[in-house]
């Protein structure tokens, strides 16, 4: 990440200063460095240790093979489950692959034009566009630096602009929520569980609190704390807070509503592109096992994947996601079944199918980022017919919904005078 500094009310994103042997740039109203790019583990080592799975061939091969480990289960099956933590031998599981090599001049050079595309096109797109313009789509698919991830999402969702001064200070002193006692538990455990989650506690209570006590209406779950967690990681608190605030009212506040109307429509969707997509599987999962549609699809859309999968991972789902709405979402839990795909077939019961799709050991994912969007876009599923699809299942089910109007009774006609 980049040293981030005030400056004032400048906004031009074009200027450009060198000193002390570093590069700057200006994006809305702050100062960043240009950083030589680090090439982050794809996992640390807490979710490296965990185990992967015994080889078979009995079972059908997923579509994309090439993009998957040898020992992922889309690849092989499982005899028998193993612990999540050490191998049959004792010894700890083979981790990732891990990119060591540093960074050469090309690539150097690469990472800073993309930076350099990103605050040019931050300056010329205006937030209100950025989420229906190609050239935004085509950087996305390109890759987000690091450096300037956190802006990209602020500009992409207008956070900025939507954002109000002095009232996130405001509210954070206010009277304690409800959940306060549950936000700090659930912190507590979400650090435990993703180590690299644990400097953010004291911001991530902050931040919930004063969004709980903007939105009273909504229903606190851990996910909360999972998704504002993510995004403290990236972003200075109070910004982390906007962007936090706008991504709940363009995409999530209904899946955190007592209404649970728009979660049973997309996990509808979902089901159905599981059955186009993998009948076998949705055959398992669905009518075997028996496991319900918001049953399978809640642990990742209330997170949106912060569990399922590594950090450097969901960075890049989050990228495509903020731009192209729920179908991205579909696609990623379909890469998520598709990876755990043997596993699944070879599952007997419930809770344990149910742990491997929410939080699947890191080695059954392809070994890089880009290779993992590659199986997620390659999955069948067209976008504008999902989209299409959901207006019209949110249109049934609010029909279906609505009181009867009352009939009017003990009616009486009077003469005309």
């Amino acid at each position: 990440m980049p040293n981030l500094r005030r400056s004032g009310d400048k906004h031009d994103t074009s200027s450009f200063s060198a000193a002390h042997d570093h590069e700057t740039m200006q994006v809305q109203d702050m100062d960043f460095e240009l950083v030589r790019p680090s090439i982050p583990q794809l996992r640390n080592s807490e979710d490296s240790a965990r185990a992967s799975i015994d080889s078979r061939s009995d079972l059908p091969m997923p579509t994309v093979p090439g993009l998957l480990r040898p020992e992922s289960p889309a690849l092989s099956t499982i005899s028998a489950p193993r612990s999540p933590t050490a191998a049959s031998d004792g010894s700890t599981p083979r981790g990732p692959v891990s990119l060591n090599k540093p960074p050469d001049a090309e690539s150097i050079e690469g990472h800073r034009q993309r930076e350099l595309k990103w605050v040019s096109l931050m300056s010329n797109v205006p937030p209100s566009h950025a989420r229906k313009s190609k050239k935004v789509r085509k950087l996305l698919y390109e890759g987000v630096p690091s450096s300037v991830r956190y802006l990209v999402w602020s500009h992409m969702m207008d956070s900025r602009g939507k954002s109000v001064p002095t009232v996130y200070g405001q509210l954070a002193k206010r009277e304690r929520v409800a959940a306060y006692r549950q936000i700090e538990r659930d912190g507590a455990q979400s650090a435990f569980d993703h180590p690299n989650l644990a400097p953010t506690q004291t911001s991530l209570l902050s931040l919930l609190q004063s969004y709980l006590c903007m939105v009273p209406d909504i229903n606190y779950s851990k996910g909360l704390t999972l998704i504002a967690g993510h995004l403290l990681l990236l972003a200075p608190e109070e910004d982390a807070f906007w962007i936090f605030v706008t991504l709940m009212d363009a995409y999530l506040r209904p899946y955190f509503s007592s209404n649970t109307t728009q979660l049973e429509v997309d996990a509808a969707l979902f089901c159905r592109a599981l059955e186009a997509n993998d009948s076998l599987v949705a055959k398992k999962i669905l009518t075997e096992i028996g496991i319900g549609a918001v049953e399978l699809c809640r642990p990742w859309f209330t997170t949106l994947f912060v569990d399922a999968l590594p950090s450097e991972y969901v960075n890049r789902v989050w990228d495509l996601f903020l731009f192209e709405g729920l179908p991205f979402l579909i696609r990623v839990g379909l890469a998520v079944i598709q990876c755990c795909r043997r596993a699944i077939l070879e599952c007997k019961n419930e809770e344990s199918l149910l742990r491997y799709i929410t939080v699947p050991p890191p080695t059954w994912f392809p070994p890089t980022v880009e290779a993992f969007i590659t199986v997620v876009t390659s999955t069948k599923l067209k976008d504008d017919d999902v989209r299409k699809q959901r207006v019209k299942m949110e249109a049934q089910i609010k029909r279906q919904t609505q009181p009867a109007p009352r009939l009017q009774t003990n009616f009486i006609s009077l003469p005309k005078p």
